[in-house]
């Protein structure tokens, strides 16, 4: 496995302000021929919705439904808890299912110049899409895809959020599986494989809302050899000094003021 390679841009740390990191963001967007976007959990917070996996959001699943998110939303309360499982996944899964982010707005229309080539993300619920992106690859699936594992005959969202308990197929009468991945299930091989070549094939890689140590990204990160590696998020991480250029703020305050 190759580990990405890059030339380290002193501005990285403390030194430039951040009016000039935005203006070094735009010369290596304007420079670049094949930017990536690294979608992260911070996004989902910008958009308006604390993830389960938070620890005071996780701390009132586990209070409410006696158990932790990672044990309730698995494949085993699924197949065996149906009726459980459904009723977490509307009241607490689809909760995320909110407006989008001025920052994914702007990356729209960067896609629409031909300035952005592709998003990745780790959230399930669609907000680049929202917001105009057409170029996006959900690792871990979307709440708007909703499949009969047995027929094959797919449902809206929609149907799912209006289902009283276990929403069944109307032709077969099987459970319906939403298609996102969850906790502990094997990342489907053919999104991980678009993931590797789009980052493989970047000079610039931008990650948003989350870090170089990510548990969903890192994996995808050695595989960058392109020049500019860029950080936007709110707060200092310790991997942040392996970056070429990080800045500290909400990626909408930086991405508004980058003209596009």
């Amino acid at each position: 496995m190759v580990k990405y390679k890059h030339k380290k841009w002193p501005g990285g740390g403390k030194i430039y302000g951040r009016g000039k990191k935005i203006e070094r963001l735009r010369a290596i967007l304007d420079a670049s021929a094949y930017t990536v976007i690294l979608s992260g959990s911070g996004m989902m917070a910008e958009c308006g919705y604390m993830g389960m996996k938070t620890p005071e959001k996780a701390y009132e699943i586990e209070k409410t439904y006696g158990v932790s998110p990672e044990d309730i939303f698995t494949s085993v309360y699924y197949n065996n808890r149906p009726a459980e499982f459904f009723k977490f996944y509307r009241d607490e899964v689809l909760q995320g299912d909110v407006d989008t982010s001025d920052t994914f707005r702007v990356a729209a229309r960067m896609e629409q110049k031909g300035k952005l080539k592709c998003i990745i993300t780790g959230n399930i619920y669609g907000y680049p899409q929202k917001a105009g992106c057409r170029n996006v690859i959900n690792l871990h699936g979307s709440i708007h895809e909703n499949i009969c594992p047995h027929c094959g005959r797919k449902y809206p969202l929609e149907y799912i959020r209006a289902s009283k308990k276990v929403p069944l197929c109307e032709d077969c009468s099987r459970v319906i599986r939403p298609q996102v991945a969850l906790f502990g299930e094997m990342m489907d091989s053919q999104l991980m494989t678009r993931a590797t070549w789009e980052i493989e094939n970047a000079d610039t890689l931008i990650l948003l809302g989350t870090t170089l140590d990510s548990e969903v990204f890192s994996k995808y990160i050695k595989y960058f050899e392109g020049t500019n590696l860029v950080i936007i998020h709110k707060e200092h991480h310790h991997s942040d000094s392996r970056a070429d250029l990080v800045i500290w703020d909400e990626p909408r305050n930086v991405f508004t003021k980058l003209g596009y």
